[in-house]
């Protein structure tokens, strides 16, 4: 039985330890059960609360997830590399490939929950764009999957004064519809003449909202990333606006920089 003597770390981290070292060396694989609770107050003597923190510590580290009446099972899932800089890249959508390319190229990624409408700016959206609040601006959201696991969902905005002014344009009408076509929404401005030259991010890590919860599927405990991008075209324009929330145990941000 572990023991929490002395400073040493408390009883449930100890038995979540012993049993990440399992997973590690292969012994549980990827959709394995893991010992139930039971399990493990017989095999260390612990107190059901004990055992129940232990297998907790694993869920929130995304190591395992837990299936309602039927018990944790190991989940390992290979974070998603995000390149900063070079997912986008203009030689990416400029020649019709999608950012996503960058991000999960050798995995299997789908796009669902796809809603495009129009919708009034909430004070932060009109304030990016250069709109005042409650101008109209042009909304689409979806969420995105790798290897079925939801990993993000993003909500773009454009101008819908923007979109007025090449209204007859096939470029504005596909930002419209759900299939933005070829190397998507980036690409189309760049037909419309409004082809990102400068993009900003800004990123915080925070603890989810309900639903995010929900769409993300996300583990009690685990944080989100909240990203910012604006899209900026010739003359510091803001032609697009964008909110990505990314399941945080799902990622690594990688950036290059010369010294």
């Amino acid at each position: 039985m572990p023991t929490s003597e002395n400073g040493s770390p408390p009883v449930y981290r100890e038995i979540a330890e012993e049993m990440r070292a399992l997973i590690r060396s292969g012994q549980y694989a990827d959709g394995d059960r893991l010992p139930g609770e039971n399990t493990i107050m017989e095999r260390h003597g612990v107190a059901r609360a004990t055992a129940r923190q232990a297998l907790s510590v694993l869920t929130n580290e995304g190591l395992a997830v837990a299936v309602r009446g039927s018990g944790i099972y190991v989940r390992l899932f290979r974070p998603v590399r995000r390149h900063g800089a070079r997912r986008l890249s203009k030689e990416l959508w400029g020649n019709g490939r999608a950012i996503w390319q960058t991000d999960g190229a050798d995995r299997a990624y789908r796009v669902d929950g796809l809603r495009v409408e129009e919708t009034a700016a909430r004070e932060h959206v009109a304030r990016v764009l250069g709109l005042e609040e409650g101008a109209g601006v042009l909304r689409r959201s979806r969420r995105y999957l790798v290897e079925d696991r939801p990993v993000q969902t993003a909500v773009s905005f454009f101008s819908l004064s923007l979109m007025a002014e090449h209204a007859d344009h096939p470029a504005a009408r596909s930002i419209r519809s759900h299939d933005s076509g070829p190397g998507g929404v980036y690409a189309r401005l760049s037909e419309l003449g409004l082809a990102p030259v400068h993009f900003t991010e800004e990123i915080r890590v925070r603890m989810p909202a309900p639903e995010e919860l929900r769409e993300l599927h996300l583990a009690a405990g685990t944080p989100v990333l909240e990203v910012a991008r604006t899209a900026l075209a010739a003359g510091n324009r803001p032609v697009e606006f964008n909110q990505i929330t990314m399941d945080g145990s799902a990622y690594v941000l990688q950036y290059d920089f010369e010294a």
